[in-house]
């Protein structure tokens, strides 16, 4: 009996070996993966307002994204008049209503908040720079705020058959870590333990978005329990690179590199690094799931790049079949 595309997913990041290579592509091509989050959700981005932490977002042209322009919290004598949403409202937590059902046999992943970018829209990111070295207990209670409320999430989701959890924190320059990879470890990594280690507890495998060169701390997140990055770079780390340290330790998520070959490359490129890109960084096991970016217009995708690309990642999903 063929797997479900939950076992698929399932036996990719566990490497256990399953029938085909999972995806998540574009609506024309099909997916393996069904989304679930609260609603409204603290980690909420708009395109413009006002989120529920009071920090007002601008579009910033045409992509779908939007980038914080007034920020709540800009002193940290200001933290009692901080607007905490409220995670354990009720009528956050009843889109969860029969989501287990509503996946079917999909892969059921959920939407948690992040750690690192939530912070610099709540505090600006040169203050939350600044802040490591000048305030870190301030920051750390900032962070632990997050992290209860990723703990609490936890539970829902688990308790509504999730399979998964997921959230976005960009780390990276194009070369390098924004912050040290040393304050890093000294911040951060003990917090993502303590979420990735309830997720775990409960069930759930981890996921996080991360951007940029983040190849200073991939061992760590890895050591700590990330099972998938969500990684929509490659070139700027060096596809062999990660490849060669990463793969069979961490699964992957990835479409073709966003920045570089998507945008720059021709169709029999990105058909090229399609089947490069699997090979390097899966194993027979498992370890590669492949996506497309979903905000095409900002990255400044070709529709026919994008058919090429979802197109070469289904004809090598079923070859492994």
């Amino acid at each position: 009996m063929p797997q479900t595309p939950r076992e698929v997913v399932n036996n990719t990041i566990r490497f256990k070996s399953p029938e085909r290579m999972p995806y998540s592509l574009h609506p024309d091509f099909g997916t393996d993966f069904y989304s679930c989050g609260m609603n409204p959700s603290p980690d909420a981005r708009p395109r413009s307002g006002i989120d529920e932490w009071g920090s007002v977002w601008e579009n910033i042209g045409v992509s779908s994204l939007g980038e914080v322009k007034d920020f709540p919290l800009t002193n940290w004598d200001e933290w009692d008049n901080l607007s905490i949403p409220d995670i354990r409202d009720p009528q956050r937590w009843e889109s969860l209503e029969s989501i287990r059902e509503k996946a079917g046999d999909k892969f059921l992943l959920a939407g948690g908040i992040s750690m690192y970018e939530r912070v610099h829209f709540i505090r600006g990111l040169e203050n939350t720079w600044v802040d490591i070295y000048e305030h870190p207990e301030e920051l750390g209670r900032l962070i632990d705020v997050l992290v209860e409320m990723n703990l609490y999430a936890i539970k829902r989701y688990a308790a509504a058959g999730a399979d998964g959890l997921i959230f976005c924190d960009d780390w990276g320059f194009q070369k390098g870590l924004m912050i040290s990879p040393k304050s890093w470890r000294k911040i951060w990594k003990p917090r993502y333990a303590r979420v990735f280690q309830a997720a775990h507890d409960a069930g759930l495998l981890t996921f996080m978005h991360s951007c940029g060169d983040i190849t200073s701390i991939l061992d760590e997140l890895i050591e700590i329990g990330l099972d998938v990055i969500q990684m929509d770079q490659q070139e700027n780390m060096g596809l062999e690179t990660l490849g060669k340290r990463f793969s069979g330790r961490i699964t992957f998520w990835c479409p073709v590199d966003i920045q570089k070959t998507m945008v720059n490359g021709s169709l029999d490129d990105i058909r090229a690094y399609c089947k490069r890109q699997v090979k390097t960084l899966g194993r027979p096991s498992g370890g590669f799931i492949a996506t497309w970016y979903s905000d095409p217009a900002g990255a400044g995708h070709r529709p026919e790049a994008i058919q090429a690309m979802c197109e070469t990642y289904l004809k090598l999903s079923k070859k492994n079949a």
